[in-house]
Order: structure tokens, then sequence, then C-alpha cells
């Protein structure tokens, strides 16, 4: 795979401060570009990946309504209610 090149537009601050993290790590600026769309690119794929598979999943079926994820909330919570330790009255 050979690599592009990629004009970026951006705030002087903000390339300011990728000059002083180049210099401060003996990295160009697009070096430090890349890097930083590298991650954001995987980051976005996992998460568009990830709604694909829930949206397939909801597709066939296999989704539950809000209302029943409140439902079994509420008994969840009623319950971790009821093992709390009585409280001891002041003396």
């Amino acid at each position: 795979m050979s690599d592009v090149t990629v004009t970026v537009r951006m705030p002087s601050e903000m390339r300011d401060r990728l000059e002083a993290i180049g210099a401060a790590t003996q990295r160009s600026k697009s070096f430090l570009a890349k890097m930083a769309i590298g991650r954001f690119v995987e980051t976005e794929s996992e998460i568009i990946e990830g709604i694909k598979e829930a949206q397939a999943e909801l597709d066939a079926g296999l989704g539950i309504s809000h209302s029943e994820v409140m439902k079994r909330a509420e008994v969840i919570i009623r319950k971790a209610a009821s093992r709390k330790a009585p409280q001891r009255k002041a003396s």
C-alpha cells in the first residue's frame, strides 16, 4: 500500500500544539497527524461495525424493547435494595 498526500485545515492553535508535540517527541507533524488519523479511523470503524452487528441482531428479532429493559432493571434495583442492611437508629 502506498502513501498518499492529504491536506488538512486546522486552527492555528492546533497546528502550534502539533508542532510543540513534534518538537518534544522529535516527530514530524505529518507523522503525528498520520498516527492520530489512524487511531480515529480504527476507533470509528469499530463503532460502525458494532452498530451494524447490533442492527443485524435487532433485524433478526434478537433484541428486547426499552420497556422490557426497564422492567428488568427495576427488578434488579428492588432486589438490591432489599438486601441492604437495616439502618441503625442513632442513640
